[in-house]
């Protein structure tokens, strides 16, 4: 399948606003994130059933395939931003049309529960996505670390970049190494739920990086098993470890996770980078990641580094 980029934003042009998985009760932080988005220059159109409650599970689904439907198809909207994470978007990959999107390649920009969507355009298309800030959760007020590399990677068409850790993440070195692949980037949880459908991409010559929020080591560990047991991880070329945040109150079950973390970068072919610590994930310094494009990542004792082909187009 060839690899579809989607166009470079410019100055003046329509973002589309959805919200795939869970609404957002802080109306404060979405016009906040709307008039950030118009002072730096964008207009702005949110769907028809944008961040709306709907009583029947059904009729909520189907409004949301409908406004994903409605902004790929749009002659006005040049990319797509989501509201926020949660839950809900696994649910809408079987009734997305995605001949649809592949006729449109546009920006698509979320992550936590948005790696759904991320995966399955991907998988069925070949388009290229972009794992990073949402509307409720950092557009609101990006930090600058956030600011910088979001816009970098969605306004510069034909240019390769670079994408390095925030000094502020300390590394956990496992396994130097350079290598080349596609970058699949998401949230352990919702990425591990796709095993086994039509809608996860091939790991094969992979970089996989993956981040989780809130979960128990014990958690972590069945869910890269699964993977391992999948026989998945035996075909990436790379293994990263993102942010993985967990309430301090909770105990610390099934082992430190560092050791779980280290345990699985030996499932992957040997000498095969691996490292943790990556600035993805939920947290305030967040890198975007291009998903489906294609990358040189490098593991040193120095740092964390992604070199990724230009992932948009003019």
């Amino acid at each position: 399948m060839d690899r579809l980029l989607p166009k470079a934003l410019r100055l003046g042009d329509t973002i589309g606003l959805v919200s795939p998985s869970s609404p957002s009760p802080d109306l404060q932080r979405i016009e906040k994130a709307v008039a950030y988005l118009e002072r730096l220059g964008y207009r702005v159109m949110p769907a028809r059933h944008f961040n709306t409650h709907a009583e029947n599970r059904c009729d909520l689904d189907r409004q949301k395939i409908q406004d994903l439907h409605d902004m790929f198809s749009s002659n006005t909207v040049r990319a797509i931003f989501c509201l926020r994470g949660g839950s809900g978007s696994s649910r809408l990959l079987k009734a997305l049309d995605y001949d649809i999107i592949a006729r449109n390649p546009k920006i698509l920009a979320g992550y936590s529960d948005i790696t759904a969507l991320s995966l399955a355009i991907y998988a069925k298309t070949g388009m290229v996505t972009f794992s990073g800030p949402m509307l409720a959760t950092e557009l609101h007020s990006p930090t600058p670390f956030t600011e910088e590399n979001f816009w970098k990677i969605l306004t510069s068409p034909g240019k390769h970049h670079e994408i390095a850790a925030h000094p502020d993440h300390p590394m956990t070195l496992f396994t130097p190494g350079t290598a080349l692949g596609t970058l699949l980037a998401g949230n352990l949880t919702v990425l591990d739920g796709l095993v086994g459908t039509p809608f996860m991409p091939s790991m094969r010559e992979s970089l996989l990086l993956v981040e989780d929020i809130n979960e128990e080591p014990y958690r972590v560990d069945r869910l890269l098993a699964h993977l391992d047991n999948a026989y998945l991880l035996d075909h990436v070329s790379g293994l990263l470890y993102g942010q993985f945040r967990r309430d301090p109150l909770h105990p610390d079950e099934g082992g430190p996770l560092l050791d779980i973390l280290e345990f699985y970068a030996r499932k992957i072919k040997p000498g095969s980078p691996c490292a943790a610590g990556f600035s993805y994930g939920h947290t305030d310094l967040l890198l975007t990641l291009p998903v489906g494009a294609h990358c040189r990542y490098s593991v040193t004792d120095k740092g964390i580094s992604i070199s990724t082909m230009a992932p948009v187009t003019t």
